[in-house]
């Protein structure tokens, strides 16, 4: 009996530990996806947006105009014009200046930071989407994540219902967050140009 009984508890122990071992691969792997994921798609958007790196050149606006999304809604102020980037050897090109800081006069010139064939410029709206963009994607991993760590901490597989609540927070807390950046990058834009 008292053999059957050590033998039960070895193989819960490692029952427990292959969970605990699966359970922070998970959370690890998680958060990496979201990672990634973040680098790839709004990562460069909102690295121009918040001004770092090198401008890539330089562009005169030939018109600026009110664009709307999929749906029809209105999505800020784009600019097209000719775009003349900084590096010898590549070629003028019209371009798309993507959600505008403000409404540039036509024959302006701005320093804008290419991305994927769009440039961008220091812009309270444009910062305001790439955020909740970024909140948006993170949200699901980082509640996946913590559910994977719950597992690992209590050694079982558990299902809580708790990490859909925190998925809920998450992507409601990346529209507001959205919001709020888009707000004081637009009023420190105005204040400090």
């Amino acid at each position: 009996m008292t053999a059957a009984y050590g033998e039960g508890r070895r193989v819960a122990r490692t029952a427990g530990t292959w969970a605990r071992r699966v359970g922070l691969t998970g959370a690890v792997v998680s958060l990496t996806v979201a990672g990634w994921l973040i680098w790839l798609f709004p990562g460069p958007h909102l690295a121009a947006v918040l001004g770092i790196g090198p401008v890539d050149g330089v562009m005169r606006i030939s018109r600026c105009y009110e664009s709307t999304d999929a749906q029809g809604y209105q999505d800020g102020t784009d600019c097209t014009g000719m775009y003349t980037p900084r590096a010898a050897g590549e070629p003028r090109r019209e371009v798309t200046l993507d959600k505008a800081a403000e409404t540039h006069e036509p024959g302006s010139t701005v320093e804008v930071r290419m991305v994927r064939g769009r440039a961008h410029e220091p812009s309270g709206y444009a910062l305001g989407t790439w955020v909740t963009v970024t909140g948006l994607i993170l949200g699901p991993f980082l509640a996946l994540s913590l559910s994977f760590r719950a597992c690992a901490r209590d050694a079982t597989w558990s299902h809580n219902g708790d990490y859909v609540l925190v998925f809920i927070a998450a992507e409601i807390a990346a529209l507001i967050l959205g919001v709020l950046v888009g707000i004081l990058a637009w009023i420190a834009i105005a204040l400090f140009g």
